[in-house]
């Protein structure tokens, strides 16, 4: 075992991103030296965790020097990019040796509203192929590993984004959420992910063209603050329509909340001890906050496991045969890992299904947002059992044994991406080996709020374990 801290006794020492920000804008230290100071760090902990993509740091210092950034809350904070994300200048290769190490031309929509909060983008963090897996690793070069213990995996897959900011290299990192993705490698990282609803921000250029868009950008945090600061600052950029305004929440309120609790995988399994523990423990925390908890089942049909497995596996489908058009013309589909391409044989299996596949994740959709009638948020363990070590989902692996595993390990995030509802992870508690539990928290369509207020409660009720202690 070995844990991996970057946190020294430089400008950026313990600090949260807002706090890096407020001290830049006191003048007690400039964005370059921020930036300096977390390029060192960088160099200190990435021979670890290999969560660098790309390195984009000459024209990251060169902008902290000019300081061109947009007045936003966290402006000359040093962040990187996922690199699925289009930033110009920097190859989007997501994860894959098919993609062609091409610079992109521009920045992609969602990228503009992303540097509106005015952080300084340093480079691209690791991603497993596509982001199809809950796990960084790769056939073709070394995992990305969970800086708490680097036995194990970071999660994915924002994973070199969590991995960066776990240990304290950045003060948080860009993430994307398409079945999990903030919330998964937060929870194994012991962060902060808030997934947003669905167009609560710009819509990736992924996601634009799908039946049902299940992709939602954000960011991975150390503290709930940061995260708050970065929804408000999006808001400020492109208010969402059709949506409750959200400017910046600040703290917790006094309103008490109606709790449905969910402790049953969908997939019918059990939850392993030590998260059911964890789970059992903040739910008496929340009802001695004086919160209303009522234990319901998941109120999804069981069919929804295939078909949101059927609808993954069309992603990858889509990549396999088309990823010349949807990526880079550059593209070579004989490079594609054993994972996406035993996906996308699945989708070849079982194409015939597919206009039933779209009304069974509408038919959730309603199920799922119907509990929000009588119930305020919906609380849950974020993933079906704790931290599993690098291998046990390799995407090298035989793949039915590979995918039967991560099915039971990511039970409980797909819902909110299906249904657009927003959700976010909590470091609450930490397994017998010291590594992080998330617990689970999602709302309505545009209540990031409710979750943000009850974030704020929860960190000041019991502070996140920190990686540096």
């Amino acid at each position: 075992m070995i844990k991996v801290s970057a946190f020294t006794d430089d400008c950026l020492g313990d600090l949260d991103a807002v706090g890096v920000a407020e001290r830049i804008r006191a003048g007690d230290f400039s964005a370059e030296d921020a930036a300096r100071a977390a390029l060192a760090r960088i160099d200190a902990v990435n021979p670890e965790l290999n969560a660098v993509a790309f390195d984009d740091r000459e024209r990251g210092l060169a902008r902290a020097a000019a300081g061109e950034f947009p007045a936003g809350s966290l402006r000359g904070v040093p962040a990187m990019i996922k690199n699925n994300t289009g930033f110009a200048g920097i190859p989007t290769m997501h994860g894959s040796a098919a993609v062609p190490p091409n610079p992109a031309k521009e920045n992609e929509k969602f990228t503009d509203q992303l540097l509106a909060s005015g952080i300084n983008i340093l480079g691209a963090t690791t991603l497993p192929a596509f982001g199809l897996t809950a796990t960084t690793e790769f056939v073709d070069r070394p995992p990305t590993r969970n800086p708490w213990n680097t036995d194990y995996s970071c999660g994915a897959s924002s994973g070199g984004s969590a991995a960066l900011v776990a240990a304290g290299a950045l003060p948080l990192a860009h993430a994307n959420d398409g079945g999990g993705s903030i919330r998964i490698p937060a929870a194994c990282c012991g962060l902060v992910g808030l997934k947003p609803s669905r167009d609560r921000v710009v819509a990736s250029a992924e996601g634009e063209g799908l039946p049902i868009d299940l992709i939602s950008n954000g960011v991975v945090t150390r503290s709930v603050r940061d995260s708050a600061h970065f929804i408000a600052d999006m808001q400020r950029y492109q208010p969402a329509k059709g949506m409750p305004d959200l400017g910046l929440v600040e703290g917790p309120s006094g309103r008490r909340l109606r709790i449905a609790l969910i402790s049953e995988p969908i997939t019918g399994g059990l939850l392993d001890p030590e998260t059911s523990t964890a789970l059992e423990s903040v739910a008496e925390l929340l009802a001695g906050q004086g919160h209303m908890i009522d234990r319901v089942p998941l109120p999804v049909d069981r069919a929804y496991v295939q078909q949101f497995t059927d609808y993954w596996s069309m992603l990858a489908f889509g990549l396999d045969r088309f990823g010349k058009r949807l990526l880079d013309k550059g593209f070579d589909r004989k490079k594609l890992d054993p994972f996406t391409l035993g996906l996308s044989k699945s989708f070849l299996r079982r194409f015939w299904a597919t206009p039933g596949v779209l009304m069974g994740l509408k038919k959730s959709t309603r199920q799922f947002r119907d509990l929000f009638n009588n119930f305020d948020v919906v609380y849950s363990p974020t993933l079906g059992h704790v931290t599993p070590k690098i291998g046990y989902l390799d995407p090298g692996g035989d793949f039915d044994v590979i995918f039967k595993r991560l099915v039971d390990y990511v039970t409980f995030t797909p819902a909110n991406n299906t249904s657009g509802t927003p959700a976010i992870t909590l470091p609450l508690a930490q397994s017998k080996e010291g590594l992080p539990i998330g617990l689970h928290f999602s709302a309505d369509v545009g209540q990031e709020q409710t979750l943000l207020e009850l974030a704020y409660e929860l960190e000041a009720q019991r502070p996140f374990a920190r990686i540096q202690d």
